[in-house]
């Protein structure tokens, strides 16, 4: 991916980050043929992503490649003048999310002392195992941990056009979309959480086992004879407890926010649409309490 940002949180950032290839080698094919079995009406064709079989289709199935996603995706940043660094990540070659961090200054908002820094951010999404809609939505990235936040619910709509077997996106002017975000759902999110980092967690342990338990996230307990944390709830409670020392803070609600949320997008197996509808609900629920 190209990368058009020097210099965010530190002049690490791009090491940080996971940039995974995704562009793999891909190609929709006769079943058929590969098989040398007829196929049953429905089920026509392969989509072949470095020589496995990822999905089965109908021949009126249309394939979006994602040279031709996110390069149109990108080709419409650059158009806008909107500098931006990429994050990719490519699972198992079958489906694949793009974030564009945003890395205009203007556009940085700070949580409660300032050390905590969020940019907007764009990730789109694409499958061709079908685990994925091809989709795309605005978000937050987090400079101190480098983990995104799906909170918003601000979309970025396309069309396709088909050419056979492939389609191509169709993508809106990305500047102006991004403008208005800025102008309402960005700010308005960052009063919620300097809410969220407002409001202390009393008891740690407890914060960890209830939301755990409320989302069935995670057991919090290593099992019934076993009453010590799991793993999954150590790594929550050392990453409330870390970030806290980070910032010069005390453990609150948007560090615990954070730190359900770096695990839902880093270690627990959900599709990237399944951890942003979750992302969502944590958020929603924390900030009601």
């Amino acid at each position: 991916m190209k990368n058009h940002f020097e210099n965010a949180g530190g002049a690490n950032l791009k090491e940080r980050l996971q940039n995974d290839n995704v562009f793999v080698k891909q190609q929709i094919l006769s079943l058929s043929t590969l098989t040398g079995i007829s196929s049953r009406k429905g089920l026509e064709k392969a989509i072949v992503s470095e020589n496995q079989i990822v999905n089965v289709v109908s021949n009126s199935y249309g394939h979006l490649p994602n040279e031709k996603f996110f390069y149109e995706v990108e080709a419409k940043l650059i158009d806008a003048g909107i500098e931006y660094v990429t994050r990719s990540i490519n699972r198992d070659n079958r489906s694949f999310a793009v974030d564009y961090i945003l890395s205009d200054e203007r556009w940085i908002v700070n949580v409660k002392n300032g050390y905590d820094r969020l940019r907007p951010m764009l990730r789109f999404t694409n499958s061709y195992d079908g685990s994925c809609r091809t989709s795309g939505h605005f978000g937050f990235f987090r400079e101190v941990c480098t983990n995104g936040l799906h909170t918003a619910h601000a979309k970025v709509g396309f069309s396709v056009k088909h050419r056979g077997d492939i389609i191509q996106a169709v993508i809106p002017e990305i500047g102006e979309l991004v403008q208005k975000f800025i102008n309402n759902e960005f700010y308005s999110l960052h009063q919620k959480f300097e809410v969220l980092a407002e409001r202390p967690i009393r008891d740690l342990k407890k914060f960890v086992k209830v939301t755990a338990e409320y989302f069935k996230l995670f057991q919090f307990e290593c099992s019934e004879k076993n009453p010590e944390s799991s793993l999954n709830a150590r790594t929550v409670l050392d990453t409330i407890q870390n970030e806290a020392w980070l910032l010069n803070t005390k453990p609150n609600f948007w560090l615990g926010y954070n730190a359900f949320n770096a695990l839902l997008h880093g270690k627990l197996k959900r599709t990237f649409e399944a951890q942003s509808n979750l992302d969502g609900r944590i958020f929603e629920h924390l900030i009601s309490k």
